[in-house]
């Protein structure tokens, strides 16, 4: 980078960051400056600029941590890509606007300063915008991968007995991952009876009871019996309209009924105690 450049970043990096956090509300979508405080949005506005920085006074390798780092806590504040790709246009305009000013930058040295500074700021704005975007991408794989462990969990409510709760709507992805929690949950548990919760799902269709019929047989094939509870009258009524068998799995209208169906099914029983 030119030397005029590089002093003046350095040496007003300030006045630079108070004009740059200016422009950046006049121009910043309104939901974006709601979802943080100004003390929050100002500090997370300089480490930018002493990011932008680093990369003329760091080595690679610090310059690179540091970008890592800023990628995943902007990500988490919920700023955009375009928030971010704005910040450098913005960036830009705030150091050529001042070097202008101060008379950094003048009609015989303009053409050799700004070509020079495009030289740097061009890869620069190509390496943040590869580093959020496969910070992003890394960030919703690991919340995908936390959201199908959640949405199809078995748990151990006895000995030899689990039960998987199912919340909201279930479609082909979200059926094979239920049939892989229930066969794989069902021989680490050493299930004898798997219950099946539905209180929670909206619509039975044909589709997702041909699903629960596809893992009721599977965990059969595995050694344990499955049991369809939570069956609700409109539920009920919805199979029954639609032809669907189920003569080949146990159904319960509540999880109470089932727990306790299950209970007779492994010779278990609960006995109140009293004090004497």
């Amino acid at each position: 980078m030119n030397k005029f450049v590089q002093n003046y970043i350095q040496d007003h990096k300030g006045e630079i960051l108070q004009c740059w956090v200016d422009k950046m509300k006049e121009n910043a979508d309104e939901r974006v400056i709601n979802v943080v405080s100004d003390q929050v949005f100002i500090r997370t506005s300089n480490e930018f600029i002493e990011v932008l920085i680093s990369n003329i006074t760091d080595s690679n390798e610090e310059f690179q941590s540091k970008l890592g780092d800023f990628a995943e806590k902007i990500i988490r504040l919920g700023w955009p890509l375009t928030f971010v790709n704005e910040g450098m246009k913005l960036f830009n305009i705030v150091v050529t606007e001042g070097m202008v000013r101060e008379g950094v930058m003048t009609k015989e040295n303009q053409l050799e300063i700004v070509l020079d500074f495009d030289e740097w700021i061009t890869p620069l704005n190509n390496e943040i915008i590869n580093v959020y975007t496969s910070t992003w991408e890394r960030t919703v794989s690991l919340q995908r991968i936390a959201l199908q462990e959640l949405s199809a969990p078995l748990i151990p409510v006895f000995d030899g007995i689990t039960v998987m709760p199912l919340i909201g709507t279930i479609d082909t992805e979200r059926a094979k991952q239920i049939m892989e929690n229930l066969l794989s949950g069902a021989v680490r548990h050493r299930s004898e009876v798997v219950l099946i919760d539905i209180t929670g799902v909206p619509v039975v269709d044909t589709m997702v009871a041909h699903h629960i019929i596809q893992a009721a047989e599977a965990v059969r094939l595995v050694g344990a019996k499955c049991m369809l509870v939570g069956i609700r009258p409109e539920i009920a009524q919805t199979i029954v309209n639609l032809g669907i068998n189920l003569d080949e799995i146990i159904t319960k209208n509540t999880l109470k009924k089932g727990v306790e169906a299950a209970l007779q099914i492994t010779n278990k029983k609960i006995i109140e105690v009293t004090e004497e």
